[in-house]
């Protein structure tokens, strides 16, 4: 399903039969049959409205939280990173600022961002490899802080390429969850509320908290993060590990030796052993304590089968 649209319209990247093992930092997994990276949002705008209605888009930041299978994405990749990279200090009054970011904006970077500028409560972000916008659309976080937490307001946009600025209040975020998106919008970009503090604080903070991550998880291998949602009042890591679980591995995916809810990639993986191992890791815990553990991986694309 190739995309035929007119080049001068674009200012962005368009290729065809795309490997998305580029684009997911498990480096693994089929092609996308189009992948555009917008020049801006209203670039990426101009684009969507090129778009077929019957094709589908789905918008992917550092994609590392992302698994797409053997067989390939049908339809288009539109690839954030690196193209909505806006971040700016919009706002500044008394006891707080806030801050205007793209979805392409790496999360560690807003957090340095806003300790450079005095503002506290983002320092969480910096231990997480992903971008705004994957942030926004499942409210992510981790040491007791969420993404949600301090928004202020969204920017989305729809197939049609409207744009639409929203209120916090227009959405219902829990844990790893965000409601309140209708069908084909993307977030494009959020304004984050901070409080002023002591931004040498902060960055102190920021760098204890990267060398935290740095001892107690395999960066050093492909991987996608935390794998399964953490059950209430545990630790997904605990469960997987009291089932014998660290080291298990199905053909190149194997269970991280450092931290037990991460599969890494030892080299020549497929999506498809990925998956079979999340699946085989999920059962066995389930089977041993009756634990159901929750995947928080978005996985999608055709099972089988190479691009036609």
């Amino acid at each position: 399903m190739k995309l035929s649209i007119d080049p001068q319209r674009l200012r962005g990247k368009l290729r065809h039969d795309e490997p998305m093992s580029r684009h997911v930092s498990w480096r693994a997994g089929g092609r996308t049959d189009n992948w555009y990276q917008p020049a801006d949002i209203q670039d990426m705008g101009e684009f969507l409205r090129g778009v077929p209605a019957e094709m589908p888009v789905v918008c992917v930041g550092l994609g590392s939280n992302l698994l797409v299978r053997d067989g390939g994405l049908r339809g288009v990749v539109v690839a954030l990173h690196g193209a909505l990279n806006t971040l700016t200090l919009a706002q500044r009054t008394d006891g707080y600022g806030v801050l205007y970011g793209e979805a392409g904006v790496a999360l560690p970077k807003l957090a340095r961002f806003a300790a450079n500028h005095g503002l506290v409560g983002a320092e969480f972000m910096a231990g997480i490899p992903g971008t705004l916008g994957g942030a926004l659309a499942m409210n992510a976080g981790c040491y007791g802080a969420e993404t949600w937490g301090t928004v202020l307001q969204v920017l989305t946009i729809n197939r049609q390429g409207e744009l639409r600025q929203r209120d916090r209040s227009e959405f219902e975020a829990g844990y790893r969850h965000v409601a309140g998106l209708s069908d084909d919008e993307w977030f494009v970009a959020g304004w984050l509320r901070l409080p002023d503090g002591d931004g040498e604080a902060s960055r102190r903070s920021i760098t204890a908290l990267l060398e935290k991550r740095i001892a107690n998880q395999p960066l050093g291998q492909p991987n996608a993060g935390s794998v399964f949602r953490n059950p209430t009042g545990d630790y997904a890591a605990r469960l997987i590990e009291a089932c014998g679980l660290k080291g298990c591995a199905v053909g190149g995916a194997r269970v991280s030796d450092k931290h037990a809810n991460f599969i890494v990639n030892t080299g020549a993986a497929s999506a498809t052993e990925i998956e079979q191992l999340i699946a085989q890791v999920h059962d066995t815990v389930q089977q041993q304590t009756g634990v159901d553990l929750v995947c928080e991986v978005r996985i999608i694309g055709e099972q089988t089968g190479a691009m036609q």
